[in-house]
């Protein structure tokens, strides 16, 4: 798998969102494609499962940093002891993100702001301290967004806003820093077996009757895998993709294209 993806030697990623899902799933493709990967998410022991993972595939211990990116102080210092560990930055995933579920009738203030304060806010918070560093190397920006940031769906109206903001910051974002050879693309997944939507609420009941009806609401008739957008995020990060940039690449099994009916 790892061979037909770019080279990712001599780069240093940090990685949002990495104690879990698609970010844990990144995390242990980039190490395996020879990047030196500093992880962020606010599970310390699921963060240091996915550092070990990291570490079985390649000999290397990634730079662990656990921390709740809604506080500012805790974002500032993910990118600083990124830096002072590597001394610079040649990718940024942004991986970290919540749902909730509700309408316009029942999805209350306090769920609007945990959304943007995750989802969107501190993307750019640490998408801001880090250009400095990504320009010196002309890096390369992943947000991980969501089909629901291409296509509308009810019943989660917050996390449909907050990745419809995510996918205008990536197009707005690649063409400030165009001229400054900095790329800057989102991945926007469909359905992917994680742990997202049973931690926005979902019982184990409820949620298997979610992946069921994933089958008809896909394309090719099931869910993805993380790894799959790791693999996508990962073609994105890397020289590869360099002639690619204010792109939103759907990783959803053919969910955007489809229509009722």
């Amino acid at each position: 798998m790892a061979a037909s993806l770019g080279n990712l030697t001599g780069k240093v990623a940090l990685i949002t969102g990495a104690s879990s899902g698609i970010g844990a799933a990144t995390a242990v493709l980039f190490s395996k494609l020879g990047a030196s990967v500093a992880l962020t998410g606010r599970k310390s022991e699921n963060l240091q499962q996915v550092g070990s993972q990291c570490e079985q595939a390649v000999g290397k211990k990634p730079l662990l940093l656990v921390g709740d990116l809604s506080k500012e102080e805790d974002t500032k210092l993910v990118l600083d002891e990124t830096i002072k560990q590597y001394g610079k930055l040649n990718i940024l995933v942004n991986c970290a993100g919540v749902i909730e579920f509700g309408s316009i009738e029942n999805t209350s203030l306090e769920q609007y702001d945990r959304v943007f304060n995750i989802n969107v806010r501190s993307i750019y918070h640490l998408t801001m301290l880090a250009v400095p560093h990504l320009v010196e190397t002309k890096g390369s920006i992943v947000n991980v967004s969501s089909v629901n940031g291409i296509r509308s769906f009810p019943g989660v109206l917050a996390y449909n806003m907050s990745k419809s903001a995510i996918d205008q910051f990536t197009r707005c974002v690649a063409l400030e820093l165009a001229p400054k050879q900095v790329r800057v693309n989102s991945v926007n997944p469909g359905v992917v077996v994680t742990e997202l939507q049973k931690r926005g609420g979902l019982t184990d009941a409820a949620y298997a009757k979610f992946l069921e009806r994933s089958k008809e609401t896909h394309a090719l008739g099931r869910p993805g895998q993380p790894e799959e957008v790791a693999r996508a995020i990962a073609f994105m990060a890397s020289d590869d993709s360099s002639f690619v940039t204010g792109a939103s690449i759907p990783v959803d099994g053919g969910r955007h294209a489809m229509c009722p009916r």
